[in-house]
């Protein structure tokens, strides 16, 4: 067999030089070597020279001088496969991976060919009969012992196919699968991108071929790790085949005795296995470290580094571990006290670092925000108006700040409480109320201002409470006389000592906040109608819904314009109706306009459609409306002195007539209170708004309402007439 082989190898040697009297033959026909090594020195041409060598291997033999210089180029060009992947800065950058693989599985598996028709030829004559290289690596790992050898590669080839390849080519899958899935979206953002100006078309061009280049890549890492399967499988089959193949050739054929014939074709197979296995397991850890990357931005020694040690808490940690095993019994404790060392001084000189970095932004923030001399506020600024304001004096900070001695809740919260109140009685939401502390007050006292305009006024006492009695009488307490800053009743500022003694007595008691709370909210049910402002009236319409939403349309602005809503609704609330029924009054509205567009003659209208509102507002305790009824002889004389035509009416009647009028319904009003009863005035819908005009100026807080805003089904009481 070996004349057979050798003859084979003469016979090869000498194609070159029967070719030599044709190229004598045809001399210009032929290339130079030059003009050779110029088209071999093409990328193109070279790899496709190199591929063909390769597929050569697995056909032609090769001598053992040849292999072991192949088998030098696997070992390298795995391992510089390794050193790239491990120095990328991200996966796009080594994209011909697939490719990569793919050569490399295909020289390992041509390697493994030649070197199987080797031993199998030449395996009777030595370990050496696949070249020095099988033989080293065989010599080295099986240290004369072919058990030991088996197992090795065994072990290799279990790490290699179980753990790494699986493990690398079940993260291309998934990142192929979710790339894939998640292309749809990106592609979506980056359309939206250039929509918004943020790219230009270039930037989203170069955005779109990396989307496609990553789907790309991860799809093919997801099949090239099949190769690297399937070289696995064939290397188990390979060393298992020249083992029996070895030993039967060697014992049937080269009568070796079977002893000698396993341990020469042994260590020969499994030195070539391992040649093989060791740069498969190079490729396929490089193969894993390029998919498990994709999160991963830069090198992958500055990115574990970084990841590391960004927690010096846990290095820390992990030198004390290691100090506790090394007092442990029968442990080594060099090795451990020196990884100790290691881990604590890579914990201290990081936690160092990250505070000279903290020290540094701490400087740069500082410097940044240091103080500054304050630019000139605008001059508009000054055009700024609180709609509602509290100036308290110095005494009374603690009715903001937290609860006083009494016991009552913050002034906030009260506010806070108000606002509630008068968006459910009103149906408008109050503006913010701001409070301030004004030196130039008292210590106790405190104003209240609607658009910056004193409104109320009062005083006010810590750790006290405001005693009244309901009959009107003074409290007999001792304490601080007052009035009532609210309604002008006699009260009392009595200390908290006093308080159960009053509460039996029968007083009213109300504690500071609440006595300004109480100012507040009538404060502003006086003075609603001017904080209503035209946004808020477009607030309200607004938040209209269905059919209500609808009634707007066709009514603003074809009918009437949300300037002409807005006085409808700062009329009613000037007499503290409620606007909350908004789909009721633009429906009254709707009505009037098309009779007039005078503001105060649909307000009337709108009136006679909140009748129930109105009744139910004054009702009694009994649950009656107690009236008292304006007189004929006085509703003539109101006529009578009504001049003018349509809009242009006014009420011309002689000042000794008013003053006539004025005391008389002060003295109803009077008898009525003293009868325990909160009359209204009732009159004619022709005179009740000049009725209103002046009654308003003695006795605000009086209700006046036409004969036909009384419900049909309300009960009446008549206290008295005019």
């Amino acid at each position: 067999m070996s004349d057979t082989t050798a003859g084979n190898n003469q016979q090869v040697s000498e194609v070159p030089a029967t070719g030599v009297p044709a190229q004598a033959s045809s001399a210009p026909a032929m290339p130079s070597l030059t003009e050779i090594i110029s088209v071999v020195k093409r990328g193109d041409t070279g790899l496709a020279v190199g591929v063909l060598v390769i597929l050569t291997l697995m056909i032609l033999p090769m001598p053992p001088v040849m292999l072991d210089l192949f088998l030098a180029i696997s070992i390298i060009f795995a391992v510089l496969v390794l050193m790239t992947s491990l120095f990328i800065q991200k996966p796009l950058e080594f994209s011909s991976f697939p490719t990569v693989l793919l050569i490399a599985t295909m020289l390992r598996l041509g390697l493994n060919i030649s070197s199987t028709r080797l031993i199998l030829a030449n395996g009777h004559e030595g370990t050496a009969a696949a070249g020095n290289v099988i033989q080293s690596f065989g010599n080295l790992v099986m240290g004369g012992n072919f058990v030991i050898g088996i197992i090795v590669f065994a072990i290799l080839v279990i790490v290699n196919f179980v753990v790494i390849t699986k493990g690398s080519g079940r993260i291309a899958e998934v990142a192929a699968r979710f790339t894939l899935d998640a292309m749809p979206g990106k592609q979506m953002a980056i359309d939206a991108d250039l929509s918004a100006g943020l790219i230009d078309e270039t930037e989203a061009r170069t955005r779109r071929r990396t989307l496609e280049d990553e789907s790309s890549f991860f799809g093919a890492m997801d099949g090239a790790s099949k190769f690297v399967r399937g070289d696995a499988i064939a290397g188990l089959l390979i060393t298992f085949i020249n083992i029996l193949g070895g030993i039967f050739i060697g014992v049937a054929q080269m009568e070796l005795s079977f002893s000698e014939a396993a341990n020469n074709y042994t260590l020969l197979t499994i030195g070539d296995g391992l040649v093989s296995q060791i740069p498969a397991l190079i490729v396929s850890t490089a193969a894993g470290l390029l998919v498990s990357k994709a999160g991963v931005q830069g090198a992958a020694d500055k990115a574990l580094a970084s990841q590391f040690t960004g927690y010096p808490k846990a290095l820390g940690m992990s030198a004390a571990v290691m100090i506790i095993l090394s007092f442990m019994p029968g442990m080594p404790m060099v090795p451990f006290l020196g990884l100790a060392g290691v881990a604590g001084w890579l914990a201290y000189s990081t936690t160092t670092k990250k505070k000279a970095a903290a020290a540094v932004v701490e400087k740069k923030k500082a410097v940044e925000a240091a103080p500054k001399p304050p630019p000139e506020p605008p001059i508009t600024d000054a055009l700024k108006m609180d709609e509602l304001r509290i100036e308290l004096g110095y005494a009374l900070l603690p009715l903001i700040n937290g609860k006083d001695q009494s016991g009552g809740d913050q002034l906030t919260e009260q506010i806070k409480a108000l606002r509630r109140q008068i968006a459910g009685d009103m149906g408008v939401i109050m503006p913010p109320v701001r409070i301030l502390d004004n030196i130039q007050l008292g210590a106790n006292d405190y104003v209240i201002k609607v658009k910056e305009v004193e409104a109320g006024r009062g005083l006010l006492y810590p750790n006290h409470f405001m005693v009244m009695d309901p009959s009107g009488g003074q409290v007999k307490l001792p304490g601080t006389h007052t009035t009532e800053p609210t309604f002008g009743l006699p009260a009392t500022w009595v200390e908290s000592q006093y308080r159960e003694d009053a509460s039996l007595r029968g007083y009213t008691v109300v504690d500071p906040a609440t006595v300004l709370s109480t100012h507040l909210t009538e404060t502003i049910k006086g003075n609603v109608s001017e904080l209503l402002t035209y946004g808020d009236v477009q607030k309200l319409l607004k938040e209209l819904q269905g059919e209500q939403a609808k009634l707007v349309d066709d009514l603003i602005p074809s009918q009437v314009t949300v300037s002409g809503i807005q006085r409808v609704l700062q009329t009613l609330l000037g007499e503290r109706v409620s606007v909350r029924d908004l789909g009721t009054i633009l429906e009254g509205v709707s009505e009037a306009t098309g009779m007039t567009r005078n503001t105060n003659t649909i307000a009337e209208h709108v009136r006679s459609r909140l009748g129930r509102q109105i009744c139910a507002a004054n009702l009694a305790p009994g649950g009656y409306l107690p009236l008292i009824a304006l007189s004929p002889q006085w509703e003539q004389a109101f006529i009578e002195a009504i001049v003018g035509e349509g809009d242009e009416r006014q009420l011309a009647m002689q000042p000794s007539k008013l003053q006539e009028f004025v005391g008389k319904v002060r003295d109803a009003f009077e008898a009525a209170a003293q009868q325990g009863e909160v009359p209204v005035l009732l009159t004619s819908p022709q005179t009740r708004p000049f009725v209103r005009s002046i009654v308003e100026r003695f006795r605000a807080h009086t209700t006046v309402m036409s004969q036909s805003e009384v419900h049909p089904r309300v009960k009446l009481k008549t206290i008295g007439s005019i």
